[in-house]
């Protein structure tokens, strides 16, 4: 995670240095669930949770039409399983790689990459007999059901920048970590969600 960081941070000051580099922000709403599996029992989907995805991006050119597009994300993830609810917390890095043809008066983005999370807040609410419950996902508190703050995957961005700066895109994330602290008996955990976002770059 630290040479990804001081990667990307090596990026943004090339970026930089060639004045080129776009900043910008975005925010939407995101949906999300999680796939788990258990003692090698079929792998099962929650039911999808509406969260926050926003933050600010930076988009850092390589060549003509190519860039490295990143930035620092809250990303709000989680799903419903009854009768447990799942709110996740995330600062999320992502290094996608973008496409960024010009396209009547604006420019298409189309991106892939790899995206490195920090957990920074989850808790397992369930109702038992009308009593609310509430467990810290990630404390020990949640037993076998502690979940690493540490997450990664795959992300795809599509969107289209307006030449006035405004920003109109699509997002999707497919968690490729093991998010379970325990995983005896082939138990796994992995996140997934997807979104719209509406931002500016500068």
């Amino acid at each position: 995670m630290k040479k990804v960081l001081l990667a990307v941070a090596g990026l943004l000051i090339a970026g930089v240095s060639f004045g080129q580099t776009k900043w910008g922000i975005i925010a939407g709403p995101q949906f999300s669930s999680f796939t788990t599996k258990a003692d090698n029992v079929s792998k099962k989907t929650s039911d999808l949770t509406t969260n926050l995805r926003a933050g600010i991006t930076v988009d850092v050119p390589l060549a003509d039409e190519f860039y490295i597009g990143t930035g620092l994300l809250y990303s709000g993830r989680g799903g419903k399983e009854s009768p447990v609810k799942v709110n996740l917390s995330y600062l999320q890095l992502p290094v996608n790689f973008l496409f960024k043809p010009e396209v009547g008066t604006g420019k298409l983005n189309l991106g892939v990459g790899p995206y490195f999370a920090y957990g920074v807040g989850g808790k397992y609410k369930a109702t038992v007999n009308n009593v609310e419950v509430t467990t810290k996902a990630f404390d020990d508190e949640a037993g076998t059901g502690k979940l690493k703050r540490f997450d990664a995957g795959l992300g795809i961005v599509a969107g289209y920048e307006l030449p006035v700066g405004l920003y109109l895109g699509l997002n999707a994330d497919l968690g490729l970590v093991n998010a379970y602290d325990n995983t005896d008996n082939g138990r796994s955990w992995k996140n997934t969600s997807f979104g719209v976002s509406v931002g500016y770059k500068f």
